[in-house]
């Protein structure tokens, strides 16, 4: 702990970097769609409706995911089935219900769905209600809170551990440790609990900066977001220690975590762009990403506030991850350090 509290560099990256990029993506960014599930569902069923579903079906920004009962609405944007029901009501009236845990998907589906049903598009409309889920004033803090997190977790965690186990092979106080009555396992632990309390002060940063200056909510609760924070931590912690066993230099460590970890957790988990929207191949390879795991479950706990036996599978596949990583680094130390 005092090796890591005397690197001024270390800390600054550890404690400032999460800090500065969570009001920028809070803040600053947002991004499009274009690849949205729908679901209809109707009351009547006239010419009208039969024109207006034919466009949505048609669209090439649209995926039409098919006819669901009334009763079902909630349920299925619940589940994630679709993003966007649109609800024929008796009348000419038409119901947009969106789920706006994601406010650039609720934007462009709610967009594009009122542009096909009203009289622009070629049909006839009455009343066209919008109604968004979870998020009624679209913001994109909504969206990237969670997703910023799961980013900076690997970046606190996996890197500084990476960096500073291989820093002390360059350095040759590795060897120190070696001859000291000192055994591997301890030497694992002891370099996982300081970054794994850094990681515990970002945890609390964060989550203080999401609620009360970026306004998300957490609807599930804190102990939940916790729990699962906490087991994302570990994971990183391990994925770091991975890679401090096969590097030879702080710059393989840092180019490892750059373009294995950092680059997947940024295109492929969903902080950016709608995991739905990738290619098929990439769409495969985000299901070994931990971060996609992690940013559902988050978007599921704070923004939406699902019961945590929602996110259940989530923590599952987290957890699974978790103790194979730990198992190989924990491994993969000692056959080194022996």
């Amino acid at each position: 702990m005092l090796h890591v509290l005397r690197d001024k560099r270390m800390l600054f990256v550890a404690l400032a970097i999460p800090i500065v990029q969570m009001l920028l993506f809070g803040f600053a960014i947002s991004t499009e769609v274009n690849n949205i599930n729908v679901a209809v569902a109707y009351d009547r069923y006239d010419e009208d409706v039969r024109q207006a579903i034919e466009r949505i079906s048609s669209n090439p920004y649209v995926t039409l995911k098919g006819q669901i009962d009334n009763t079902q609405v909630y349920p299925t944007l619940q589940r994630g089935a679709a993003d966007a029901v649109v609800v024929f009501r008796d009348g000419s009236d038409v119901q947009i219900v969106a789920d706006a845990s994601n406010p650039n998907i609720a934007q462009s589906s709610t967009g594009y769905l009122q542009a096909m049903i009203s009289g622009s598009s070629g049909g006839t409309a009455g009343n066209i209600d919008t109604h968004f889920l979870y998020n009624p004033q679209l913001k994109s803090s909504y969206n990237f809170a969670p997703g910023i997190m799961g980013m900076l977790f690997m970046l606190v965690c996996a890197l500084m551990t990476a960096v500073s186990v291989v820093r002390e092979k360059e350095t040759g106080t590795m060897e120190l440790l070696l001859v000291s009555p000192v055994r591997p396992i301890q030497i694992i632990i002891s370099k996982m609990v300081p970054f794994f309390v850094l990681s515990c002060v970002d945890l609390a940063l964060m989550l203080g900066i999401a609620r009360w200056l970026l306004d998300v909510p957490m609807s599930a609760g804190v102990l939940p977001i916790i729990l699962f924070s906490l087991l994302y931590i570990l994971l990183s912690l391990g994925l770091g220690l991975l890679v401090s066993t096969i590097s030879t230099s702080q710059i393989m460590a840092m180019l490892i975590c750059g373009m294995v970890m950092i680059m997947p957790v940024v295109m492929l988990s969903g902080l950016i762009f709608p995991v739905e929207n990738l290619p098929v191949v990439l769409k495969q390879i985000s299901f070994i990403v931990p971060a996609r795991w992690y940013i559902d479950a988050m978007r599921k706990l704070m923004v939406e506030g699902l019961d945590i036996g929602m996110a259940l599978d989530d923590l599952l596949i987290l957890a699974v991850m978790t103790v194979i990583l730990l198992a190989v680094a924990i491994r993969n130390f000692k056959i080194r350090l022996s």
